[in-house]
Order: structure tokens, then C-alpha cells, then sequence
């Protein structure tokens, strides 16, 4: 199965996560998100990530990566990483369409994006590694505290728990909360309004503001990488991921 789907509407690319109900993040789903942007370039002017309206992803295919060994899961976390790195630093402006949960690595996900609009309603978002037992991704806990700020996303990393959009729109995790069946125009409204700039200044700008975060990513991610690995295969960790697996 496809598990994304590329669709254009004038200039502006529309990436939808077709994984299943709960589009989790399968090893297929990062080779092919990779690919598809890589196809964008020189041909898009603006993205929209999209996921279902029950869940944008519930985040890493855990029946899936728990199969993994340690380097193949060293593998698995680079090249979503890489993704995430690449998402964040294209060089025309994203916005991330959430009408479904976006929890965990769904969140990241969303993150890598310059704005998040999101429907009204009790979905949630949020980061619960730290409840699993495994730190936030070197690169996403950059990014959150770049977003909303390091007082909000101390918070929120430290709790683990999820919260509404509309709660997530107080601390600026997301941009706009809307009526969910306005949601997919008005992005693609302000998508088009955005991408009319022109595309040389706008990248310019958009690097200027990723520049600090991916220079400290590259330089550190491995050893970064290492210490996630450490936690995801202590024996108390894996135990708790099994449990959350049965829930897939």
C-alpha cells in the first residue's frame, strides 16, 4: 500500500499519509515521504502535509520498529530524523493540516512545518516519549523549543500528556484552530497567498531561520541518537513499548 499519496493543486503540493486509520510511522512511510520531497523540488511552491481526520499519525509503527535490532532501529531513527531535518529546512513555506490526533512522532511530524492549522474539536497533540521512556528526539525537542518557546516546551515535555488544539493554540504550538470542514481550503488560501513571493527571497528568509538548528543537529545528532538508543532497549522501556504495541 501507498503510504503517501501526492496530489497538486496549481503550485502547491498536497502530501496526505495514507497508512492506515491510524497512519503510523512505518519505515515505508519515511522512504516514501524522503522520495516525495525530493520529487517537490524546482516543481512545488508550497506543501501541505495532511494525515485522516480520526488521526494525522499516532506516530512510530511500534509493531513494526519493535521487531528491530539495534542497528536497524539506529537506521529507522536517522532516516526519520533526516526526513524531519529536510521537511523543516525546504526551501518553500509548509503547513500541516491536523484534523486527526497528531501524538508522539506525529507531533514531530507536524512541527517540521512553518505553520500548523487545525480543526476545532477534541482531537489532541502532544509528546509522550518521556512517559514510554525515551527522551524527545534531538532534533524535534529543537524544534518545539524553537516553536512555542523553552518555558512552554519544558512543560510539555515534562508532562507527557496530550492536549486539545485549542489548548495547543494558547501556548502556539498551532497557528489556527477552525471549523473542521474550512480547514484544507483555508491552508491551501494561505499557502497560495504565501508562495506568490518571490521564491529566491522567501528561501533566503526560510534558511535564515532554520540555520542555527540544523548546524547544531548535524554536528551532534549521532551521539544524540546513541543516547535514545540506550534508553528505547533497556529492558524496562521495551516492556512499556510492548505494552503500548497491543493498543496498534
Amino acid at each position: 500500500m501507498q503510504t503517501v499519496i501526492k496530489e497538486f493543486q496549481d503550485h502547491i503540493a498536497i502530501l496526505r499519509l495514507n497508512s492506515g486509520p491510524a497512519n503510523p510511522i512505518s519505515s515505508q512511510m519515511v522512504d516514501e515521504l524522503s522520495e516525495t520531497l525530493v520529487s517537490l523540488k524546482g516543481t512545488a511552491r508550497g506543501m501541505a502535509l495532511c494525515g485522516g481526520d480520526q488521526f494525522f499519525s499516532v506516530g512510530f509503527d511500534l509493531p513494526e520498529v519493535l521487531k528491530f535490532d539495534r542497528p536497524a532501529m539506529g537506521d529507522f531513527l536517522e532516516r526519520f530524523n533526516q526526513l524531519c531535518l529536510d521537511l523543516f529546512t525546504a526551501p518553500f513555506p509548509t503547513v500541516c493540516a491536523l484534523s486527526g490526533h497528531a501524538v508522539a512522532g506525529g507531533n514531530i511530524l507536524a512541527l517540521t512545518c512553518d505553520y500548523r492549522y487545525a480543526a476545532s474539536g477534541e482531537k489532541k497533540i502532544g509528546l509522550n516519549e518521556l512517559k514510554l521512556g525515551v527522551p524527545v528526539p534531538y532534533l524535534a525537542d529543537m524544534m518545539l523549543r524553537h516553536t512555542i518557546g523553552n518555558r512552554y516546551a519544558t512543560q510539555m515535555i515534562y508532562s507527557g500528556e496530550f492536549m486539545t488544539f485549542s489548548d495547543a493554540k494558547i501556548i502556539g504550538l498551532v497557528d489556527i484552530v477552525g471549523p473542521p470542514d474550512e480547514l484544507e481550503d483555508f491552508t491551501m488560501e494561505r499557502l497560495s497567498q504565501i508562495a506568490s513571493f518571490q521564491d529566491q527571497a522567501f528561501s533566503a528568509v526560510k534558511a535564515n531561520k532554520v540555520e542555527t538548528i540544523k548546524s547544531r543537529y548535524e554536528k551532534n545528532h549521532l551521539s544524540k541518537n546513541e543516547i535514545f538508543l540506550d534508553c528505547w532497549f533497556s529492558d524496562p522501556v521495551q516492556k512499556t513499548l510492548r505494552e503500548a504495541a497491543v493498543k496498534f
